[in-house]
């Protein structure tokens, strides 16, 4: 039977992604550094096999096969994805794969180099040999895919997610957003001068540090018999379902950075936790794309962890772990008000949840223009300023560093990847929203402690799905409707007005 030499072939995969995602994991956390030309062969020898296995030829007529033999509706769904991984991995020749991975290694490296020289000048000719060849790759996975060509590549990260749906989105919250700022700044104000901010009573040894964030992700769900915390200089969930690998980082002058960043990435890990094990081996078992998997980070980093009732629970954990001196006069509203600080800046990692989508928003509408054409590279700074300048009242003309330049994601050729940050914010709200109703005593249950009913509704709705549905539809029938930015809206009010 053909789908049964599709289970197996799975089976090969997963093996092959199994030990290049430990491997890769290692590499960052714990290898020593003669260690590396040796592992980059290995690695690449591994990726090579997947490769040659995952688009061999005859895969094409096992998928045609079976799907006129199919015998339960998991298989009829699990066929749709392993057709959609295969016209995937096999729309772009190999010639061209060989092509843009040499432009866009090179470009990544100049870009490191000439980044911390703010030299946009000499960067741009990489960055236009990038932007050819992924308007080439967008012309040959829309053909494939028979979708418009930035559908094509946002396909590859959020599978069913359309412009035409986006842009009416994204509109809208960039609509909202641009009065809500100076609304949210105004409000801040008002209440920092009644209450000034406080000053963080450090050091903080990384120690006690660490065993505050195996506390944390111990209350919220991790399982530590499938998985990890090591260190890394980019904090990133990696590793496989059944041996996830959690990293973070720490400073000693303050802890909540390194907290937040561990239950940021626990939200991560806990969707891999929680994926259905008896598919992990089909398409259909993985997470289902970027926006999904950062709507669940972002649900326990911002919906639950920067809460008040969450940080009833919390603050005593700091204390057992960090010393009752750690934050010496502090209550909850100053905890909140730390980590909940509303600030206009130019960089899209440190841009806290009211300003972070107007970064995103002004990339995705950039690397549409550059997609379609409509946009050169050569044209980026100006264009990046005036919608910085209209965004959030910054101009980066003089300082690319910190505008155009200070992402990886177009230096690689990463296209289509930006939308799913602020969607998986929208979705977090929605969820969150959608739980609320379905547990009206939730709050109740996170102040004491318990997040059992949250994880349980979070398995149900979305962990234990997979990647049964496109995203659009697995929102839906979480949630009860499509994505909407009503949900993000009155989130950000709640906490930031109210």
């Amino acid at each position: 039977m053909s789908f049964s030499k599709l289970d197996d072939l799975g089976r090969k995969l997963e093996a092959l992604e199994h030990a290049l995602s430990i491997l890769g994991a290692d590499e960052a956390t714990h290898m020593a550094v003669g260690g590396g030309e040796k592992r980059a062969e290995a690695m690449s020898n591994l990726a090579g096999l997947y490769h040659a296995q995952s688009t061999a030829p005859e895969i094409a007529d096992w998928i045609a096969a079976a799907e006129t033999e199919v015998e339960s509706e998991d298989q009829k769904l699990a066929l749709v994805e392993f057709r959609r991984s295969y016209i995937n991995a096999t729309c772009l020749p190999t010639e061209f794969v060989e092509r843009r991975t040499t432009a866009t290694m090179r470009s990544e490296q100049l870009w490191r180099e000439l980044r911390a020289k703010n030299d946009w000048d000499s960067f741009l000719p990489a960055l236009e040999g990038v932007v050819a060849l992924v308007r080439e790759e967008a012309q040959l996975r829309a053909e494939a895919l028979k979708l418009a060509p930035y559908d094509a590549l946002m396909e590859q990260y959020d599978p069913g997610n359309r412009t035409a749906d986006l842009d009416l989105v994204f509109g809208d919250l960039k609509s909202f957003l641009k009065g809500f700022v100076p609304e949210a700044l105004a409000a801040q104000e008002e209440r920092l001068a009644k209450r000034p901010r406080k000053a963080l009573n450090g050091p903080y040894p990384i120690e006690k540090q660490r065993e505050l964030g195996l506390a944390a992700m111990r209350a919220v769900g991790f399982d530590f018999t499938h998985g990890s915390l090591a260190v890394s200089h980019h904090p990133f969930c990696g590793g496989v379902p059944t041996d996830v690998r959690m990293t973070t980082r720490y400073r000693t002058d303050e802890f909540l950075s390194s907290l937040m960043g561990v239950l940021h990435e626990t939200g991560h890990a806990l969707y891999e936790q929680g994926l259905p094990k008896e598919w992990s081996h089909w398409p259909l078992g993985k997470a289902r794309g970027m926006g999904i998997h950062e709507s669940q980070s972002l649900f326990v980093e911002m919906q639950l962890s920067r809460s008040p009732e969450f940080w009833e629970f919390a603050l005593p954990l700091v204390h057992l772990h960090l010393g009752e001196d750690a934050i010496p006069g502090w209550d909850i509203a100053d905890i909140l008000s730390e980590v909940n600080y509303v600030e206009r800046g130019y960089i899209r990692v440190d841009a806290d949840e009211v300003t972070y989508p107007l970064h995103v928003i002004l990339r995705y509408e950039l690397e549409q223009d550059l997609v379609n054409g409509k946009l050169e590279a050569s044209q980026i700074p100006e264009a990046w300023d005036a919608k910085m300048t209209e965004y959030l009242g910054l101009s980066t003309l003089a300082d690319p560093k910190d505008g155009p330049m200070q992402d990886v994601h177009w230096p690689g050729g990463a296209f289509g990847y930006f939308p799913s940050y602020t969607l998986g914010a929208m979705i977090a709200a929605q969820q969150w929203a959608a739980l609320e109703t379905a547990q009206p005593g939730v709050r109740e249950d996170i102040r004491k402690g318990d997040f059992s009913g949250v994880n349980q509704w979070r398995s149900d709705n979305i962990w234990s799905q997979g990647s049964r549905w496109s995203t659009p539809d697995l929102i839906t029938r979480a949630t009860g409707e499509p994505l909407n930015a009503d949900f993000f809206k009155a989130h950000l009010k709640k906490r930031y007005l109210g």
